[in-house]
C-alpha cells in the first residue's frame, strides 16, 4: 500500500492556522488528595489508566508523598471522594514505574504497578468497587518474573480486559499481550510476541479500542537507547479482540510483527526527535488517528503533528508552528519542554479531532489543539488553559468517560522531573486533581 503524504513541509505551513487563544470555557476542578511530586510518575502519558470509570463510579490512583498507591473512588452523582491508602509501594524515584489500573464488567478493579525491567506486581480488588486488594497475583505465569516494563490494561465491549506490556529492554525487547476472561475470571495469553524486535530494536506502542470493538496499534521502532534511534510510525489493527492482526488494507499480518512485515504509516528517519509512546484514537468508522511530535527535515524545532488514514491512505497535518528547539538525545525520563499529545475525536456534534498537549511555549499551560474533521485540509485552532500549573505533566484522561458521554476527565498534577538517568526535581507534594471540561 502506498504511503501518501500531503505537501508536509510546504503546503501545511501556509494553509494551516493555529490561532491562541488566552482561555477557554473553565473546567470545573475536583481535588482528590496530594501526591509525589519530584518526578513525573503520577503524571506520564503511558498510564493506563490513571483515572478511569463504569456507568456508576469513577476511580483515580497516585503515588502519595511515601511512595504508597493511593486509589480514590467516587459515585458519578457525586463530587466526593473516598480516599484510600494501600500497602503496595512502588520506585517513585523512577517515573517508569506508573500505576496502570482498569475496571472490568463486574466491576473488579485491577491494578499493576511499579515496573521496570522487573518482576509483574499484579492485583485485583477483593469485591466489585471494593477499595481493598489481593496479594501480589501472577496473570498468565511465563514471562512476568522480570522485564516487565509499560504496563496497559484495555476494556473490550464485551467486558473483557486485555493487558499489555513489554518484556526486555529499550532497544531490544517484546510486546506481550494478554486477554481476562470476565466471566471465568482468568487471565490468558494471546501472545507472548506480538510485536518483536528480534533483540536488534523493540517497539515503542500507543494502543486504543474503538467503539466498534476493533483494536489499534501504532508504533515506533528504536534501535539502541537512545531516543533519538526512534524511527518510522507504523500501524495494526485487530477485528477479533487481539488474536489476529491486520494492515489498514485488510492484509492479514503475520504474527510477531517484525520490521519487514510491518505496515508504516509514515517513514521518519533516525536523529528526529521522534517522540514513543503517544497516543491514538478512532472515530466510530473505525479509522485511526495517530498524535505524535518529531522535528520535521531541515528544521530544528520539533512540531505536533497528526498522522490519520482517510480514503483508504495515510496522511499528516502538521499542528503546531513552535518556535522553541530542544533535542530528546540522552537516556533515561527526559525533562522536555513539552509533553508528549494525546488525541480524541469527537461526533456527538460535528465531528472534530483534540490533540492535547502541555507546551512551555505557551507559560506551560495545558493545551488544546482542535480542528474540524471532513474538510480537504485540517485547520488547528489552539486553546489554553490558565491557572492551572502542570510542571512536567502530560496528559491521561478517563477513556470510558469519553466513550460513553464524549466527556473529557483529564487527571491533573503539578509535578516536577530530572533530567535523566531517573534524577528528581525538588517539589514537596502537589494536589492531585481531576479537570472535568463542560466542552471543547
Amino acid at each position: 500500500m502506498k504511503i501518501v503524504i500531503i505537501n508536509l513541509l510546504a503546503v501545511f505551513m501556509v494553509i494551516q492556522s493555529c490561532a491562541l487563544q488566552t482561555e477557554q470555557s473553565k473546567p470545573r476542578v475536583m481535588e482528590l488528595g496530594e501526591g509525589w511530586a519530584k518526578t513525573s510518575v503520577n503524571a506520564t502519558i503511558f498510564r493506563k489508566n490513571s483515572v478511569v470509570s463504569n456507568e456508576h463510579f469513577q476511580y483515580a490512583s497516585w503515588y502519595d508523598s511515601t511512595g504508597f498507591v493511593v486509589v480514590a473512588k467516587r459515585a458519578l452523582q457525586s463530587s466526593e471522594w473516598k480516599v484510600q491508602k494501600t500497602r503496595m509501594q512502588g520506585n517513585v524515584a523512577d517515573a517508569h514505574n506508573v500505576i496502570s489500573m482498569m475496571v472490568d464488567a463486574d466491576g473488579y478493579l485491577h491494578l499493576a504497578w511499579d515496573h521496570h525491567n522487573s518482576p509483574l506486581k499484579y492485583c485485583r480488588s477483593l469485591e466489585p468497587g471494593g477499595l481493598e486488594f489481593s496479594d501480589v497475583k501472577p496473570m498468565v505465569g511465563n514471562l512476568e518474573e522480570n522485564g516487565v516494563t509499560y504496563p496497559e490494561f484495555y476494556n473490550l465491549p464485551n467486558g473483557d480486559l486485555l493487558f499489555a506490556y513489554r518484556y526486555g529492554g529499550s532497544g531490544g525487547g517484546n510486546l506481550v499481550l494478554n486477554r481476562y476472561d470476565t466471566q471465568q475470571k482468568k487471565w490468558v495469553r494471546l501472545h507472548d510476541n506480538l510485536i518483536d524486535g528480534e533483540g536488534e530494536r523493540n517497539a515503542y506502542w500507543q494502543m486504543c479500542a474503538g467503539k466498534d470493538g476493533s483494536l489499534h496499534l501504532s508504533w515506533v521502532w528504536r534501535e539502541t537507547w537512545d531516543v533519538m534511534s526512534n524511527h518510522d510510525l507504523c500501524y495494526a489493527r485487530s477485528d477479533d479482540g487481539g488474536e489476529t492482526w491486520k494492515k489498514s488494507d485488510g492484509e492479514e499480518l503475520e504474527v510477531p510483527i517484525n520490521s519487514q512485515n510491518a505496515e508504516y504509516a509514515l517513514n521518519i528517519p533516525q536523529g528526529s526527535s521522534l517522540i514513543n509512546q503517544t497516543s491514538i484514537a478512532t472515530d466510530k468508522e473505525g479509522q485511526p488517528f495517530i498524535a505524535s511530535y518529531w522535528t520535521p527535515e531541515g528544521e530544528q524545532v520539533p512540531q505536533f503533528f497528526l498522522v490519520f488514514l482517510k480514503n483508504g491512505k495515510w496522511e499528516v497535518s502538521r499542528i503546531s508552528n513552535r518556535k522553541m528547539a530542544f533535542t530528546l538525545k540522552g537516556e533515561g525520563s527526559r525533562r522536555i519542554p513539552v509533553s508528549r499529545p494525546q488525541v480524541i475525536v469527537e461526533e456527538k456534534q460535528s465531528p472534530k479531532v483534540h490533540v492535547i498537549y502541555r507546551d512551555q511555549e505557551q507559560m506551560n499551560r495545558i493545551c488544546i489543539a482542535s480542528a474540524k474533521l471532513g474538510s480537504q485540509f485540517l485547520e488547528w485552532d489552539l486553546k489554553t488553559i490558565a491557572d492551572v500549573e502542570v510542571g512536567q505533566w502530560e496528559p491521561s484522561y478517563d477513556t470510558g468517560m469519553w466513550k460513553r458521554e464524549e466527556a473529557l476527565h483529564l487527571f491533573v498534577q503539578n509535578v516536577g522531573q530530572g533530567q535523566g538517568n531517573e534524577n528528581m526535581e525538588e517539589m514537596k507534594p502537589q494536589m492531585v486533581k481531576i479537570l472535568m471540561f463542560p466542552e471543547l
